[in-house]
Parts: structure tokens; C-alpha cells; sequence
């Protein structure tokens, strides 16, 4: 899909700071913009250094920086292709902490509903439960539960068995 005229602009992500809370959503609108604009980019080192030109504050400046560094150093650009470049990241940016992090909300008190909609708590419990990378239904199902307000779970408990509208036994 090219930018011609009568096609959207399409946005270029945000600035980067290395920050785990946004680094899902970084990589994830690079990957956008990369899907939508394959034309701009003739090698794969060019949609690395594109990506590095966000990385302008806090840690994910320093780490830049320090491939900089070790270029000028060896004449070796370390992250030669986007897969690399994806890999790293995952590792200086995402991977442990997202993890962590989901599986310790999970497994503690901080995640339940609270004042939340119902929506709004499911919408991030399904964001937890991606980033821990649990899979198991039944688990899923008490994790979530025992997370609503009392009251709804009441109400979930005196349900009937089916889906509402079902009219066989």
C-alpha cells in the first residue's frame, strides 16, 4: 500500500524511552508501519536504523547510543536485520519484565475489578493473561472470578448452567 494520493497518511510511531510499559505498543506500531510502507525501506539494516531514530530518551537512548558505540568501535553494526533488531528488544525491553510483571498481578491481589467495569477489567485481564502466557482455561476461568466484585460473582454463581436464553434442560 503505497502513500499515493487519496491513500491515508499513515503515523509514524512514538518516541521510544525504553519504557516496558510501551514497548509492546512500539514494536507493534513499527511492525505496522513497516506492513504499510514496505517501499520506504530497501534493506533490512535501513528499518533497524529507522526504528532507532524513536529510541531519544531514557534507557532505550542509552542503548542505542551504545550500538553507536560498538560501531565505531569494531565497524560492526550489531543489529544488521529486523528479525535481530525484534530479538533484542524482546530482551533489553519486553521479555522478562512483561512476564514477570503479568505473572505477579496474577498471581497477587492488584489485578481484581475494583471500581473497573466489567469490560474494562476484562479487557485488561486478557492483557495479563497474554503477557504471562498462561493457556489454561481452568485456571483462567478461578483467576478471573475470584478477581470480580463480590456482588458479581454472586450473581455469577446463581446462574443456571448454559447461556442466557437457552431454553433446554
Amino acid at each position: 500500500m503505497s502513500q499515493n494520493k487519496g491513500c491515508p497518511k499513515i503515523a509514524s510511531p512514538s518516541d521510544f524511552s525504553g519504557d516496558c510499559a510501551t514497548g509492546r505498543a512500539f514494536l507493534n506500531s513499527c511492525l505496522l508501519y513497516l506492513c504499510l510502507a514496505p517501499e520506504q525501506f530497501d534493506t533490512e539494516q535501513e528499518k533497524v536504523l529507522w526504528a532507532l531514530t524513536f529510541f531519544k530518551s531514557g534507557c532505550a537512548s542509552k542503548w542505542s547510543e551504545n550500538l553507536f558505540r560498538e560501531e565505531a568501535v569494531t565497524s560492526i553494526f550489531l543489529l544488521c536485520s529486523w528479525a535481530s533488531f525484534e530479538q533484542q528488544f524482546w530482551a533489553q525491553f519486553l521479555l522478562v519484565s512483561a512476564e514477570a510483571d503479568a505473572i505477579n498481578t496474577l498471581e497477587g491481589t492488584s489485578y481484581f475489578q475494583g471500581s473497573q467495569t466489567v469490560n474494562d477489567y476484562l479487557d485488561g485481564f486478557h492483557g495479563l493473561v497474554s503477557d504471562a502466557g498462561y493457556t489454561d482455561l481452568h485456571t483462567l476461568v478461578v483467576k478471573f472470578c475470584r478477581g470480580l466484585r463480590n456482588a458479581i460473582q454472586g450473581q455469577i454463581a446463581t446462574m443456571p448452567m448454559g447461556r442466557p436464553g437457552d431454553t433446554d434442560p
